[in-house]
């Protein structure tokens, strides 16, 4: 079954055209015209993958990338007429995939949409088979894609939950942080390897102490993952 798709853009003719372009391609997809609506579809369309305008009425592109924070397994392109490296990495930041600057062709986007539902699915392709891992009292659930430390959920969102599996899915393997990228985004971004740093700085904010200890720098390298609190 094609992924459903979300196109959420107050130019109306931009959002149909689209539209038609992801329909050919055999993608199920809803439109919205402004932040709010495109937020009201999300919740009722549950779509595998969102492709909003930054600059959009009622709520903009970025204020619903920060709604969004929750949805674990949602992926993000933004659509804007900026070509600001600052926007760019905000998005990123934000949670988005990807950052496509009007105007743009239309088989690009379709190439990114493909890369980003690609990605996603690699990301349930690095679940095991077992249902749980555990290190400590960190327990993370591959097949519902939640993790919970000494008993309480953690809020994730969906890179910084790949990041975690993949890293304790591997203890001690160290991952440059350019195979991270590549693994968990799945293609170069503009903001680069600090993307990467700035999830990993987010995602031990979050594990806090002791836990933010199992993620370790691997110096000029990357980053593993290790059962060693000490």
């Amino acid at each position: 079954m094609q992924a459903k798709i979300l196109v959420a853009d107050d130019e109306k003719n931009i959002t149909k055209a689209i539209a038609y372009a992801l329909e050919r391609e055999g993608y199920t997809v809803e439109t919205a015209f402004d932040g709010e609506e495109a937020l009201q579809k999300i919740s009722l369309f549950h779509p595998q993958l969102v492709i909003l305008d930054v600059m959009m009425p009622k709520k903009n592109g970025f204020d619903v990338c920060k709604e969004l924070q929750g949805y674990n397994d949602l992926g993000i392109i933004l659509l804007t007429a900026k070509n600001d490296l600052v926007d760019k990495i905000l998005g990123l930041e934000l949670g988005a995939d990807d950052y496509v600057t009007k105007p743009f062709h239309i088989k690009e986007l379709l190439s990114r949409v493909r890369v980003i539902l690609r990605r996603l699915d690699k990301s349930r392709s690095l679940m095991k088979d077992e249902e749980e891992i555990q290190v400590h009292d960190l327990r993370i659930h591959t097949k519902q894609r939640k993790a919970i430390l000494c008993g309480k959920p953690l809020d994730l969102t969906l890179k910084e939950f790949d990041l975690l599996l993949l890293l304790f899915s591997n203890l001690e393997r160290v991952y440059t942080r350019e195979q991270l990228l590549n693994v968990v985004w799945a293609m170069d971004y503009a903001g680069g390897t600090r993307t990467v740093d700035i999830h990993i700085q987010r995602l031990r904010k979050k594990l806090g102490d002791p836990y933010q200890k199992l993620i370790h720098t691997v110096y000029k390298v990357g980053y593993k993952a290790s059962g060693d609190l000490t």
